[in-house]
């Protein structure tokens, strides 16, 4: 629409063009009027499209103008309902029912059986570690021939959102004998702050060898200072409490109040905690590649007439017993897809014990003791499922200051160092069977060096859960 205003002031410029002039327009020639005219009648047309111009953009800037305000209008109004809808507090909807085996453990079961070649026969000569005042419990290799190996059982489940549970029962090999109940504990699992809880029967957390099960072991025995030291492994009743630091790098401690019914120690029925156990561990990651970690444990208890095996002496111990213990690992992994793979491994004990022995039931004399050991292997795959792997073990005889002793009167106490050599080749064709070779050649007696070779597999039917590193 034409500007009123604007129009008026065209008409009147053009009715007034000819009292502006009025000596041109009385001298000039009728044509001259009629040029002069059509010039303002041009200059009037332009000046009508320019304000024609001008208007449709200000129509335009108006339009532009409306649209932008009536667009934020809207995005308050969204904005206002979505705080409304947020004030709201959600309706909670019904949880759905249970699965009718929602409560079902998770069942495994470990089966192991092996053949062994010794050159030394176990049943006439009884095997022991000299030197040493080992466990009345299971240590060296088993009896020549095929044996069907110690089979687990093993049940696990969540309970509620606050705990799981887990059994396992060793089956031992020998007829006649009553399933042996490995562990039965219950652990929490909504504790604040990183802390975890188990109670009940458990592989203790010192080193890092111990809490693991046997059949996850890279060779078929354990190290010659875990036999000497607790009689193969430390399992226990009792409490452990651990704490996991919320950290770039992995840091955990731990801590242990055990009844003591396991070597070194032994549970007389009295109140209180026999073994105190104290664990920190820490590792991380370099690069994509490597892995390590490294521990540091600690162990206390006070074993009352600790009985060695009357087959090879007969004498008792009470004494309180110290424990360190450092343990390392180191992996190694590519990122390609070739499947090999490195793991060093080793730990190191050290037990000072200081009391009493009481030798052939008559005589009692004090006794002072410090003993240590170490062992160190590497495990390589050279291929997704084989590999190869070197254990070498080591006691140190240390001293014992007794006078029993040092008559000679207690030949398996008498000073040696004992060591043994291991080589192993196993091959897994997944992760529920694995099939080994394994030399050893065994300088635990003083008098004895035992070639031995075990053939031995692993299979596992049933839940298989992730191993720890």
């Amino acid at each position: 629409m034409q500007n009123p205003t604007i129009s008026g002031l065209a008409a009147a410029i053009a009715l007034a063009s000819p009292f502006v002039v009025p000596g041109v327009a009385a001298a000039a020639s009728d044509a001259d009027l009629k040029l002069l005219r059509a010039e303002i009648a041009q200059m009037k047309s332009n000046y009508e499209q320019q304000i024609a111009a001008l208007e449709r953009r200000l129509n335009a800037a108006e339009a532009t103008a409306q649209k932008a305000e009536v667009s934020a209008q809207k995005a308050e109004t969204t904005a206002s309902r979505a705080e409304q809808i947020a004030a709201v507090p959600p309706v909670k909807q019904p949880a759905p029912p249970p699965a009718a085996n929602a409560f079902n453990p998770a069942i495994s079961l470990v089966l192991s059986g092996m053949y062994t070649h010794l050159q030394n026969d176990p049943n006439k000569t009884p095997y022991r570690i000299d030197g040493f005042a080992p466990s009345l419990g299971e240590i060296g290799p088993p009896s020549r021939g095929f044996n069907i190996g110690e089979s687990e059982l093993s049940l696990e489940a969540s309970i509620d959102p606050m705990w799981s549970g887990r059994l396992t029962l060793a089956l031992p090999p020998e007829n006649g004998e009553s399933p042996e109940i490995e562990e039965a504990f219950i652990r929490s699992s909504s504790l604040p702050n990183g802390f975890g809880l188990t109670a009940g029967r458990f592989l203790s957390g010192v080193g890092y060898l111990n809490s693991q099960h046997a059949h996850t072991w890279d060779f078929s025995d354990a190290p010659l200072p875990y036999q000497a030291f607790f009689g193969g492994q430390l399992i226990d009743d009792g409490l452990q409490l651990k704490w996991l630091a919320p950290s770039d790098i992995y840091f955990s401690l731990g801590a242990e109040a055990i009844n003591g019914m396991s070597f070194p120690s032994t549970n007389n029925g009295k109140n209180g905690v026999e073994t105190a156990a104290f664990f920190a561990n820490v590792g991380g990651d370099i690069g994509n590649t490597q892995s390590w970690r490294a521990g540091a444990s600690y162990l206390t208890t006070k074993p009352r007439d600790r009985v060695d095996d009357p087959d090879i002496a007969s004498y008792a111990i009470s004494a309180r017993t110290k424990m360190l213990i450092g343990d390392f690992v180191y992996k190694w992994k590519p990122e390609d897809s070739s499947g090999a793979s490195l793991k060093l491994q080793g730990e190191y004990m050290r037990r000072h014990e200081n009391g009493d022995l009481n030798y052939l039931a008559g005589t009692t004399n004090s006794y002072d003791s410090t003993q240590s050991g170490w062992y160190l292997q590497s495990v390589y795959q050279f291929l997704p499922a084989w590999r190869v792997g070197y254990r070498y073990d080591r006691l140190d005889y240390g001293h014992i200051d007794n006078v029993d002793v040092a008559a000679g009167n207690i030949p398996g106490l008498n000073p040696y160092n004992p060591s043994r050599n291991t080589v192993m080749f196993d091959w897994s064709p997944s992760e529920f069977s694995r099939f080994r070779v394994q030399f050893a050649r065994d300088k635990a007696r003083n008098d004895i060096t035992d070639n031995q070779v075990w053939l031995h597999y692993i299979v596992n039917l049933g839940a298989h859960g992730a191993h720890k590193y």
